[in-house]
């Protein structure tokens, strides 16, 4: 018998909260973004709620402005680690570069998060968007997207190699012969691409997951590609049920083309619950969070995606249409966040104030603001109609903004059948349903 389709849930951890006024606002912590506790206990709330994973986003610059909003501080997987010793089930999902690290550094990190957490650990494959890094690692330039993402697929193909160079049984523990591995079962990868040489062994046995979980997050044409060929779960933006129905068939169709089973590639789009016992008590907390907004931030986060300065434009005058409307459309999906912006601005016309306020909340994700019942109704519509198979839970602050999401919300999921109410698992594999990957020296079957 076919077991029942099942949600998966993360938590999107950003320190304070999504909103980006969320610092400024009494439910939340920004005393305690450099405290481990702090995130040992979100992490705890987590799992008390049977959530699949955490997930922390990372970039090797300082991207916020520090004037009017508190920068992200930790790195994750160092972070990771931390919180591994304080759960036992929770998946740990973590951001890292392909453009800014080194193979076998980044494939020793993440060997070391999975095997310290029993086969818990998640890859979130990224380039890197901002050309404030280039600076950081000695460079004149950011490498263009085209050629970020080529770097990225070799990366991907020499991380994965070292993963694999050591057979599942390559550990012999002979302690009678004296011999603790089988050198046979251990291989070079001499990876050679026009980006990056690689020759391997790895210095690590395989991981409890075979390799972590790969994920990723561009929606980009080469992004899409991407994934298609290597994601295993995918965290996406969309404002409307449609583009993300739309997004969900073009993943999917990408990944059978690259030979893959499409239910083995989990589509998780971004949520932002501003939760109450009324919809009207919602709406006022949402506009509560709005209210501490400094105009400045919202003004300067969205020149980066307009390419042009806005300072022009009075904070209730409304947006011109044409400020984004070389955004690209089906075809072209270059500049994805830029779309984001571009169809809100096209459909519902909003003041320059208005635009910061929808975009102050989860920089582009969906807010939502209503109770219990209506945040659940909305996630099993998406669930249910090809849009999405599980969700980041974007909290608009941090920790009471996920307290009541588990508190409120998940019950009635589980009372609807739609998410577990035990782990049936250890490994982050397991959650999500995916197949631990067959070793690529593993004997193949003999046909017939």
């Amino acid at each position: 018998m076919t077991e029942p389709r099942r949600l998966s849930l993360n938590a999107f951890i950003y320190p304070a909260g999504h909103h980006e006024a969320a610092w400024r606002h009494p439910a939340s912590r920004p005393d305690r973004i450099y405290d481990v506790r702090y995130y040992q206990e979100i992490a705890r709330t987590a799992e008390a709620a049977t959530f699949d994973a955490v997930f922390f986003a990372d970039g090797p610059a300082l991207r916020t402005n520090v004037a009017y909003n508190a920068a992200p501080g930790l790195e994750p997987i160092t972070l990771l680690t931390a919180i591994a010793a304080a759960t036992t089930h929770l998946g740990l999902i973590a951001t890292a570069s392909t453009t800014y690290y080194e193979p076998y550094n980044l494939a020793r990190l993440f060997s070391s998060l999975d095997h310290i957490s029993g086969g818990r650990a998640g890859w979130n494959i990224v380039t890197t968007g901002t050309d404030l890094a280039a600076a950081n690692f000695g460079l004149e330039r950011h490498p263009d997207h085209t050629e970020r993402y080529a770097r990225a697929r070799e990366f991907v193909d020499a991380v994965t190699a070292l993963w694999d160079s050591w057979e599942d049984d390559a550990i012999l523990l002979d302690r009678a012969g004296g011999r603790y591995a089988d050198p046979d079962k251990i291989h070079p990868i001499d990876f050679a691409g026009e980006h990056l040489r690689v020759r391997g062994p790895f210095n690590s046995a395989r991981t409890p997951q075979g390799y972590p979980v790969l994920v990723q997050a561009g929606a980009s044409n080469d992004g899409r590609a991407f994934a298609g060929r290597y994601a295993e779960a995918i965290f996406t933006a969309h404002q409307r049920l449609s583009d993300a129905q739309a997004f969900y068939r073009d993943i999917k169709q990408r990944a059978a083309g690259f030979g893959r089973a499409p239910d083995q590639v989990k589509i998780l789009p971004g949520i932002s619950p501003f939760i109450a016992g009324t919809e009207s008590a919602a709406k006022q907390l949402e506009r509560e969070f709005n209210e501490l907004t400094v105009p400045e931030y919202g003004i300067e986060q969205l020149e980066s995606l307009a390419h042009e300065s806005l300072r022009h434009l009075e904070l209730d005058e409304p947006v011109p249409v044409e400020l984004f409307a070389d955004a690209g459309g089906v075809t072209d999906n270059s500049a994805s966040r830029r779309q984001v912006v571009a169809g809100i601005v096209q459909r519902e016309r909003p003041t320059l104030r208005g635009l910061l306020h929808r975009l102050a909340g989860a920089r582009g994700h969906r807010v939502f603001a209503g109770t219990p019942e209506q945040v659940a109704d909305t996630i099993e519509e998406w669930f249910r109609s090809g849009a999405a198979d599980g969700f980041n839970v974007m909290p608009p602050y941090y920790p009471g903004g996920l307290e009541v999401f588990t508190e409120t919300v998940v019950p009635i999921l589980r009372q609807r059948g739609l998410f577990r109410t035990e782990y049936t698992g250890t490994t982050l594999r397991d959650h999500f349903g995916l197949p631990k990957p067959a070793s690529r020296y593993a004997p193949q079957p003999v046909a017939g």
